[in-house]
């Protein structure tokens, strides 16, 4: 204690009293600092006994940018009973420092520190430049700090315990982390607008806000700390480079965003000198002095700063809208690189204020040039508006011409469509021609028909009639023999001989033979009936009224029509559901009948081989006061294109000769006379469903085709 007591009288004759440490946290606001040329060679031993260190109270210093070395000493006492203490140092850009403890005169502990010593060494893992050291406790020490840097020289010290530390960098870590989601937030909604719209604005903005992150982070030190703590070439760059890049690019968004080549052109030219600048800058950080580098980059970005304001006031002198916001976000940025750029000189004193206040311009700058992207789309939103409304008021000028136009034009039409009315009135009589051929035709195939049909049974029955009477006077003549002889003069001899006769005429054969001809003809004579019917039910040609009608008859009536002019492999299913009688015209209803059918089976009989059970479905069913017809068969079906044209008249897929193209026509024309509907589904490979729909009851007495 005597010896404490000595120092604290010596230090205070000669006006030094030392800094003591009596509770957690301690800012060193006082110390001495002696400036070393850099040539020249200086370790702790040479400024030990050194009489040249000046004395700063109160306030920190700005030690320049330069390749000096600068020496610090702090004297202090720790009154405390923790001797683990740590050094905080505000200005995590410095490159490499050496702290010495000093006790009478003896280096009692040396540390190593700044942004180029190996990361994982630190004895807290931050982008903090933080000295763990052992004071001890009531003895004075002096602490020598041997300061080694290009970067800005600006020193303020903290001893304190582990608790503020973290508390230290915990904010710091809190406000960058704010910072950092401000940014990610505006660079991935912009990329996504970019991806939206394919603007080259956005891309560029988002470059730009990427930058932004990465040159604060530079010179904050989050990068060493998150990106690459160990290494040395980018810890020692990556302040000078980023802020270049960014600086870079924010120029062209602004040359793309104001349209200044064609607002201003000959102001648009300075850029380019500004670009030389700057990649001066570069190649001079990349490959020479980076404290040259750092010198011209702040006397440049004073410079640049003021003339791009300058650029933003004349465009919008000139009248563009989006400057305004603008120059509100170039104003903030620019107050916040005055202020750095200030302090990084030494012409205001450095704080926690201007420590941050560039990050904090930087992020308001971002946000603030969002707005004005923002505020440019709805100014060309409402050029695109005016373009459309001046758009409307030409296309209405054009419309009044055309009206007149359409005066003159009228007369002319008038002409031309008498004459298409006589061209139609041609054609619809060579339609009615091909329609009345398309009937005969059809009528030739059921007279055909009704002739191959009715001529087997008649032939049958005709050729049967000789054989079944000689065959009927035979057995009557054993029958007579029999009567007359058998009762009175059956003897063994007349039974004999009646024996012989049975066996002579073949009595058994010829009584079985009659049975089939008679058969044969009973057949024959039905199959007559039904032709002779389905014939009268199929064309009644006596009915044109409508009539009510049961549309089984018809169906089935030109089934058996049909019957001789369909392969034998062809199965036709029938499944009828109850119908109501149905009021139509019968004869074109079973016309309808006769070509949809008539159709499938020309389908399936074109690939007869090829379709394993070839079948025509038929189903029948009622609907409420309509009736659905369906006719399905499961032949090879038809693709779209052929679909769609089924119904037009003459289109048809059959070889030349072979058909006219107007069955499907006239089917349709009758379907829709009678206030129905048809349908057909179909795909290729997959068969044909036509689907007929027609009323129970119809509203007009007559239908004319």
């Amino acid at each position: 204690m005597l010896l404490t007591y000595f120092s604290l009288i010596i230090s205070f004759i000669l006006q030094v009293s030392p800094i003591v440490i009596n509770d957690s946290s301690r800012d060193l606001t006082k110390y001495e600092y002696l400036i070393v040329d850099a040539d020249s060679k200086s370790n702790i031993s040479d400024v030990l006994n050194s009489d040249q260190f000046s004395l700063i109270e109160n306030k920190s210093i700005n030690f320049g940018i330069n390749n000096d070395l600068v020496w610090l000493k702090y004297d202090v006492i720790n009154n405390t009973d923790i001797e683990s203490k740590y050094l905080f140092i505000n200005n995590p850009s410095l490159d490499s420092l050496d702290l010495f403890v000093v006790e009478n005169g003896q280096v009692i502990n040396h540390y190593l520190g700044g942004r180029l010593q190996d990361f994982d060494l630190k004895p807290l893992k931050s982008k903090s430049i933080i000295f763990k050291i052992d004071l001890p406790k009531g003895d004075p020490v002096s602490l020598y700090l041997r300061v080694n840097s290009v970067n800005k020289k600006i020193i303020t010290s903290t001893i304190t315990d582990l608790d503020h530390v973290e508390e230290i960098i915990n904010t710091e870590n809190i406000l960058f982390g704010i910072f950092s989601g401000v940014i990610i937030g505006l660079f991935f909604y912009n990329l996504f607008l970019f991806f939206s719209v394919k603007d080259k604005l956005y891309l560029i903005y988002v470059i730009h806000t990427m930058l932004v992150w990465f040159a604060q982070s530079s010179i904050l030190g989050f990068t060493q700390e998150l990106i690459w703590p160990d290494s040395v070439w980018l810890n020692l760059r990556s302040g000078v480079i980023f802020s270049s890049l960014v600086s870079m690019v924010g120029i062209w968004f602004l040359r793309v965003f104001l349209l200044t080549k064609q607002f201003i052109p000959k102001v648009d030219k300075g850029f380019y000198f500004i670009y030389l600048v700057y990649g001066f800058i570069l190649l001079n950080a990349f490959f020479f002095s980076i404290t040259v580098s750092y010198q011209t980059l702040l006397v440049t970005q004073s410079i640049v700063v003021i003339f791009v304001l300058y650029t933003a006031l004349l465009i919008l002198k000139k009248g563009y809208g989006p400057a305004r916001f603008y120059l509100l976000a170039w104003s903030v940025f620019m107050i916040g690189i005055f202020l750095f750029v200030l302090s990084e000189m030494g012409l205001i004193p450095t704080n926690n204020f201007t420590a941050y206040i560039m990050p904090l311009g930087s992020a308001l700058e971002v946000i603030l040039l969002s707005f004005a992207l923002a505020d440019k789309i709805n100014i060309l939103k409402k050029e695109k508006e005016e373009e459309q409304a001046e758009r409307l008021r030409v296309l209405g000028e054009n419309e009044k011409l055309i009206r007149e136009q359409n005066i003159v034009l009228e007369e002319k039409v008038k002409i031309r469509t008498d004459e298409l009315e006589l061209a139609l009135r041609n054609l619809q009589n060579t339609q009615s021609q091909l329609v009345n051929q398309e009937k005969m035709a059809s009528l030739g195939q059921l007279t055909a028909g009704i002739a191959h049909e009715i001529n087997n049974p008649i032939n049958f029955v005709s050729s049967n009639i000789t054989p079944l009477k000689r065959d009927i006077k035979d057995i009557m003549e054993i029958i007579e023999f029999y009567r007359t002889r058998g009762a009175l003069e059956f003897t063994p001899d007349t039974k004999k001989e009646a024996k012989q006769l049975e066996e002579d005429l073949e009595l058994d054969y010829v009584l079985d033979e009659v049975e089939q001809l008679l058969k044969g003809m009973d057949d024959g004579a039905r199959r007559t009936v039904e032709i002779v019917k389905g014939l009268r039910i199929f064309s009644r040609v006596d009915e044109q009224d409508v009539k009510k009608v049961d549309l089984h008859d018809g169906i089935n009536s030109t089934i058996i029509l049909l019957n001789s002019t369909m392969p034998s492999k062809i199965r036709i299913e029938r499944e009828f559901g109850e119908l109501p009688m149905v009021e139509c015209l019968a004869g074109k209803i079973n016309q309808v009948f006769m070509n949809i059918i008539n159709n499938s089976v020309h389908a399936l009989s074109d690939h007869i081989d090829s379709i394993k059970d070839p079948k025509i479905t038929i189903r029948t069913k009622a609907a409420g006061d309509h009736v659905r017809i369906e006719i399905e068969d499961n032949g090879p079906g038809m693709p779209e294109h052929v679909k769609n044209k089924i119904f037009e008249p003459f289109f048809t897929t059959k070889a030349v000769g072979k058909g006219t193209g107007l069955g499907l026509s006239i089917v349709y024309s009758i379907i829709e006379n009678h206030k129905g509907t048809l349908d057909v589904e179909t795909e290729e490979g997959q068969g044909t469903t036509f689907i007929i729909t027609l009323p129970v009851y119809q509203s007009t007495q007559r239908y004319e085709q």
